[in-house]
């Protein structure tokens, strides 16, 4: 596992495009915290939630950095599996 991430260079954006989960909007259910993907604005649920919709969406579309939406700004690169600090 690469103790960096390789994927800076897919960050581009960090504007979510909704107030909430997504797809759990559109399907009145709720979540239990959020990520942005940082290559094109979706907002998901986190693993905790029941729906996963960011890991969900990193499967679709293969963008590799979510960030935490509130307190703790933490962000992730699924690709190289490590936290790291975008600010």
């Amino acid at each position: 596992m690469p103790s960096q991430c390789s994927h800076l260079n897919f960050v581009v954006t960090d504007s979510p495009n909704t107030a909430g989960c997504e797809e759990c909007l559109a399907r009145g259910e709720t979540w239990v915290q959020l990520r942005i993907c940082r290559t094109c604005g979706h907002v998901g649920c986190c693993d905790d939630s029941k729906n996963k919709h960011a890991t969900k969406h990193f499967r679709d579309t293969h963008h590799p950095i979510v960030t935490t939406v509130g307190p703790g700004d933490r962000s992730w690169c699924y690709v190289d599996e490590v936290a790291i600090d975008l600010q």
